[in-house]
């Protein structure tokens, strides 16, 4: 099989677990065309023999931190956008705009990120914990903990909706 068929095969795994960083789809899809042009450009690095889907959600999680990173910056020295979008009305146009999210989704998004990606890898992706646990870096330990908190979490947050 080539480089690109096995990227093309984990292309829904992709999307999500960039969804579930940026916590919103197109913010996500913006997310993985960056990840998977830089898999393409960087492919040498890639050791054959080793998971691709491990290596791709490594890079895609470096961008994410890098984006975030630059956005922190951006909003030290611009204002928004959102900042003016509701001047002139009462933003009532805009609530009717916006699509619902789930429960589900509503409750991962409202999860301090370590704990959001850590489920996004195992618990949506089925990435081993030693897997997940080298995509971000921590050890396995850490990783463990930041599942259990996360999943109580969720648990009472999906409570809380019903």
């Amino acid at each position: 099989m080539s480089f690109e068929h096995d990227l093309l095969a984990i292309l829904p795994r992709l999307r999500r677990f960039a969804a579930s960083l940026s916590r919103n789809r197109v913010d996500g899809d913006d997310l993985c065309q960056a990840a998977l042009e830089r898999a393409l450009k960087s492919r040498d690095q890639w050791q054959p023999g080793t998971r691709l889907d491990s290596w791709i959600y490594r890079i895609m999680r470096n961008l994410w931190i890098d984006q975030a990173r630059a956005r922190q910056r951006a909003a030290r020295t611009f204002a928004s956008e959102e900042a003016g979008m509701n001047i002139g009305h009462a933003g009532d146009r805009d609530v009717e705009s916006h699509v619902m999210l789930s429960d589900v989704e509503r409750a991962m998004q409202a999860l301090p990120p370590e704990q959001r990606e850590a489920i996004a890898l195992v618990a949506v992706e089925g990435l081993s914990y030693k897997d997940a646990a080298a995509v971000l870096g921590v050890p396995i330990g850490t990783l463990t903990s930041r599942l259990v908190r996360g999943r109580g979490a969720l648990i009472e947050l999906m409570g809380e909706a019903a």
